[in-house]
């Protein structure tokens, strides 16, 4: 396992107060370049795409990746339902002013419905959009069924316990590899650091998310759907059928699973790139 989300770079964190509150961000690239925005998944962070910042920034982008409200750095509302997608959609909106406006949308997981979200409620801001390794509608299969499992613990022993009972999930899948000491200790620091409110309020909304996939098409905006070729979330079937659905472009990402920007930086950053410059 690699330690991707600790890959060094020249983003400088920034903490952008918008209307809804306080947001931690990473920010590359110079005043005045076409921005893009990354969004990241259920129990993410912006150092998620630490490993491509750079060379988007090398490529004329000014690149801003976040922590969404109650994300590591990013707090939060203590209510778990102002953690639906629609709901965190504003917080991006907000944002997307506060940067003087946003021309590339990316969206990871659980942040593509977030970005999905603001862009059917505003699609005059984008130029367009990515989902990442994200679908249509709610989560399915062994990760919906993980946080199912999960989520009980969270009133009773709050973050710790859950956290605890994560990595012995883990540890019990064949062909498990511990990550090394540093990611390891990131990860964990990552997770202890996020609102509880937040993580029951995102794992409610990714197993409700309704389809709006045709609510999407409607809005007319350019779409990429790109995963890895080995995506263990919303399968590479469902995310294909979905850029089907869309019209959208469509891009597998080879050597890669769930998180393509980590496990393939080389390759995500090429087709994201082929993708907006294409436009």
């Amino acid at each position: 396992m690699s330690t991707a989300q600790l890959a060094p770079h020249s983003a400088r964190r920034v903490v952008v107060d918008v209307a809804s509150g306080p947001l931690a961000t990473l920010q590359g690239g110079r005043d005045g370049d076409p921005v893009v925005l990354l969004v990241p998944g259920y129990t993410g962070s912006k150092e998620d795409f630490a490993p491509v910042l750079d060379t988007l920034v090398a490529a004329g982008l000014r690149v801003v990746s976040l922590d969404l409200p109650g994300q590591y750095e990013s707090p939060g509302p203590t209510d778990p339902a102002r953690y639906s997608a629609a709901a965190l959609a504003v917080w991006l909106l907000e944002l997307t002013d506060a940067l003087g406006g946003v021309r590339h949308l990316v969206g990871h997981s659980f942040g593509g419905l977030v970005a999905r979200a603001a862009v059917i409620a505003q699609p005059q801001r984008f130029d367009d959009l990515v989902l990442m390794s994200s679908g249509p509608a709610a989560l399915e299969g062994l990760r919906r069924s993980r946080i199912e499992q999960l989520a009980p613990l969270l009133p009773a022993g709050g973050l710790t316990a859950v956290w605890s009972a994560m990595q012995a999930a883990f540890a019990s899948e064949p062909g498990y590899v511990a990550p090394p000491a540093d990611l390891g200790a990131f990860l964990e620091l990552r997770f202890l650091a996020g609102r509880p409110a937040m993580l029951q309020g995102m794992g409610d909304a990714l197993r409700s998310e309704p389809d709006r996939v045709a609510e999407l098409r409607g809005t007319g905006i350019r779409t990429l759907v790109m995963h890895g070729a080995d995506d263990d979330a919303w399968s590479p079937e469902v995310q294909k059928d979905m850029a089907e659905r869309l019209r959208a472009e469509y891009v597998v990402i080879p050597d890669a699973a769930h998180s393509p920007a980590a496990e393939n930086p080389q390759a995500t950053a090429r087709a994201l790139l082929e993708f907006w410059r294409a436009s």
